[in-house]
């Protein structure tokens, strides 16, 4: 009977055991699960501010802005990548560098050229600091990243290591000088050019990532893509056509030299598109050089001068007022008109219409437009609000100014007012509104807005193709347009213009001389300009030109100054038109046509195998690349020099190819 007596006092004190454990083990279980409740209800803030706020954060993973194309698929600007190296010493296994530190030192001082016992000693002493994201080198290129990512040590990645690899985008011009005001910026805050029209499309959708607190000024990434990936840009393929561009910068920046001109500037537009094939801005900076660095073509409002009569007779043509039989006797080249004197600089006597436009006459001009319209002046002025000229245009690129016209409505206004307005004064209106009126001339009577962007591509396919938007479908009768026409064409055979003419090429335009600042004290300032379009009888370009504040010792007449550009540049643009064009206009030191129309040779893709692309032309295999589905990233212009991955590489869809090019 003893036996499970004893046996069962030993049980119920080792029951009692358990329950006692039992009972302390939910005790402390229900103090944690209390102390969690509490912890989750007061002091949460207090645990992010004290710690996760101030040793994590999350920052922006910038996008890959988009590249922006010529309209032939030339690279305008880019996205390049770069690359910044950082070291962990505090992963760095201890054998992994105690081993291979001196192999990696000297590949270091082959690659930076620094001696080797720099790296060591600074290596050394990052390592006894133990510092986690010490800055090898900021910046590199792709080429470089890929040498210095094999080199000991570093090739065994982030973990073993430490080699720490911080992608960021730099955003490089393909071109150094031409357009590159044209081409413009984004920085975040100011925005200009193309660049900044077409900023919604380029600039992608910026992605996120954790980073850690290493020290007060330092975070290291933890993983390069943990939150949320960036969104990479769309390509935009702009109207400008780099040979244009091209053959205009250099036509315009030897006159600006040739006449001491303090700035100018070209537009060229396609006739039937209202494409702008060529924008150039030039102005002399304080070196005495010619900088594309402000589009004066769309934020400078000017008085135009002669180039406006066109305007104002194709208004006195579409009401019937004058034809071809029209004459006006100009006299001497001097009237006054309410008190306000007017003159000529071309002589005389009884003019056609076709003379008061080709001999530019300020007199013939006033004398119209106040026979016809000083009783209702408003008749005048809805031909110009009619053809958009008193609206600001609507269009991408930021920065365009509004016309403004002295009206009845205006404290400016006087009887003097309507005469100044037929030749070119009172009114102050932008250089590519003038061209746009012109290229509508031209056009037929069909005044086409115009327009800066060709289309829209993503991962090879087309996302949006720009097409001809009218602005007013008939400017005037086509009588009239064919008046003006005809009379364009004789200022350049006969008139004021023929300084430029050629039996080769017709041409129709207008020359325009106009004094600026002439209420100031000192030297006259004076404005040269010539718009018109070519060939007269078939329209393919209009291209208005215009050069500021030349040295008059030197001439400061439209037909001098301004003609001779608009004249190279319709040469220049005509070569691969069948033309028998004078052998002077086709000599360019700025345009390779042999590389320029060297042929496009086809890329394919067989069998997954990278192709071999080196020596071929870039702007025409990178567009045949994306479009097969793979993302290229490049730099420099011309021909192909290295590729990576290499010829018969297995490659995939997506997948990243990196071109490096002549320059």
């Amino acid at each position: 009977m003893q036996k499970p007596n004893e046996y069962d006092n030993k049980r119920k004190k080792t029951l009692r055991w358990g329950y006692l454990f039992a009972v302390v083990a939910l005790c402390v279980f229900v103090m944690f699960l209390a102390r969690i409740i509490i912890l989750q209800n007061t002091n949460v803030q207090e645990i992010k501010d004290d710690y996760i706020n101030k040793n994590y954060r999350e920052a922006t993973l910038k996008a890959a802005r988009g590249n922006l194309f010529a309209s032939d698929g030339s690279i305008l600007a880019t996205t390049v990548m770069r690359y910044d190296i950082y070291l962990d010493f505090k992963t760095m296994k201890d054998t992994v560098y105690t081993n291979n530190i001196g192999a990696l030192t000297d590949s270091l001082s082959k690659m930076f050229g620094k001696s080797r016992g720099e790296f060591r000693k600074k290596f050394d002493e990052q390592r006894k600091k133990k510092n986690q994201y010490y800055t090898l080198a900021r910046g590199l290129d792709f080429d470089q990243y890929d040498r210095i990512r094999k080199f000991p040590i570093f090739k065994k990645g982030k973990n073993k290591g430490g080699f720490i690899v911080d992608r960021n985008y730099k955003r490089e011009l393909a071109t150094s000088e031409i357009g590159s005001g044209t081409i413009g910026m984004d920085d975040g805050e100011h925005k200009a050019g193309l660049e900044g029209a077409f900023s919604k499309y380029l600039r992608g959708t910026d992605g996120k990532r954790l980073e850690q607190r290493i020290n007060s000024s330092q975070w290291k990434p933890i993983d390069f893509w943990k939150v949320q990936e960036p969104v990479d840009g769309e390509d935009v393929y702009t109207t400008l056509d780099l040979r244009i561009q091209d053959i205009a910068h250099s036509a315009l920046q030897k006159q600006l030299i040739n006449f001491e001109a303090k700035h100018g500037t070209v537009i060229v537009m396609e006739v039937e598109t209202g494409k702008v094939r060529a924008m150039v801005n030039l102005r002399r900076d304080d070196d005495g050089n010619y900088v594309d660095s402000y589009n004066y073509a769309l934020k400078d409002n000017i008085e135009p001068g002669s180039t406006f009569k066109t305007i104002s007779l194709l208004a006195a043509m579409d009401d019937g007022f004058i034809d071809e039989n029209t004459t006006v006797d100009v006299g001497n080249g001097v009237w006054v008109y309410a008190k306000q004197r007017i003159s000529d600089g071309h002589g005389g006597g009884t003019y056609d219409i076709s003379d008061v436009l080709a001999k530019s006459s300020n007199v013939g001009s006033a004398k119209l437009i106040t026979k016809y319209y000083s009783d209702n002046p408003q008749i005048f002025l809805d031909h110009l609000k009619r053809w958009k000229l008193f609206d600001k245009m609507d269009i991408e690129l930021p920065g365009i100014t509004k016309p403004r016209f002295v009206t009845p409505e205006s404290k400016r206004w006087n009887p003097a007012a309507l005469a100044s307005l037929a030749y070119g004064y009172a009114s102050n209106i932008n250089l590519l509104q003038l061209a746009t009126f012109y290229n509508g001339v031209a056009n037929g009577g069909k005044m086409l807005k115009p327009l800066f962007i060709d289309k829209i591509m993503k991962d090879g396919k087309v996302m949006y193709n720009a097409k001809p938007e009218v602005m007013v479908n008939k400017m005037a009768s086509e009588k009239a347009i064919k008046m003006m026409t005809h009379a364009l064409t004789k200022a350049v055979e006969k008139g004021t213009g023929k300084s430029i003419f050629t039996p080769n090429l017709k041409m129709a335009g207008k020359t325009g001389t106009a004094r600026f600042e002439y209420w100031l004290p000192g030297p006259m300032k004076y404005r040269a300009s010539f718009a018109g379009f070519y060939p007269a009888d078939n329209p393919k370009y209009t291209c208005y030109v215009m050069i500021s504040e030349p040295n008059t010792a030197k001439g400061f007449y439209g037909g001098t100054v301004s003609a001779p550009v608009f004249k190279e540049i319709a040469g220049k643009t005509f070569l691969k038109t069948p033309q028998n064009i004078e052998r002077e206009m086709l000599v360019s030191n700025k345009v390779d046509l042999n590389k320029m129309v060297e042929p496009n040779v086809k890329v394919a893709v067989n069998n997954k195998q990278m192709p071999n692309v080196v020596g071929l032309i870039g702007k025409n295999v990178i567009p045949q690349l994306e479009n097969l589905g793979y993302r290229v990233d490049f730099k420099g212009v011309g021909k192909i020099t290295q590729q990576f991955p290499l010829e018969g590489t297995t490659i995939s869809r997506n997948q990243r190819i990196y071109l490096s090019l002549q320059n």
